[in-house]
């Protein structure tokens, strides 16, 4: 059986080596988060990569249900922090708790120029792959 992506590597050692040094502007799309029901039927688009003012529900963990606006999305450590989901220090002083991007799904997004193009890009894509496969079938 071939690969099917020739620019991705099957190695365990190397694509583990690729995620943890892969460059920023990479990172932004492994940080990407699913929209909510409403959101999806709005767009038409399935996830898009999180920012900060985005507003967003935990799904998992022990912050489940807990509700925020994005402060920041630290893309070193692969996190994201959200607005009152803190843990406090033993000298009493409050720190964001990071969080996965996929652990999330956008309630509300923070929408500019820019987000509508790649909003509008993915739409148009997912349209061209559903108009494709309704013809093969």
């Amino acid at each position: 059986m071939t690969k099917i992506n020739t620019s991705l590597h099957s190695s365990r050692r190397k694509s583990r080596k690729a995620h943890h040094s892969a460059p920023s502007s990479v990172r932004r799309v492994i940080m990407s988060a699913p929209l909510s029901k409403e959101l999806r039927e709005k767009h038409n688009v399935r996830a898009i990569p999180i920012r900060k003012d985005d507003e967003v529900i935990i799904t998992r963990g022990s912050n489940k249900g807990r509700e925020g606006k994005v402060t920041s999305v630290y893309r070193l450590k692969y996190v994201i922090h959200v607005e009152r989901v803190v843990r406090e220090k033993s000298s009493g002083a409050s720190v964001p708790l990071g969080i996965n991007a996929s652990n999330v799904v956008i309630t509300k997004l923070k929408i500019d120029k820019d987000r509508e193009d790649i909003i509008a890009r993915i739409a148009k894509g997912r349209e061209i792959a559903k108009s494709k496969k309704s013809t093969s079938a």
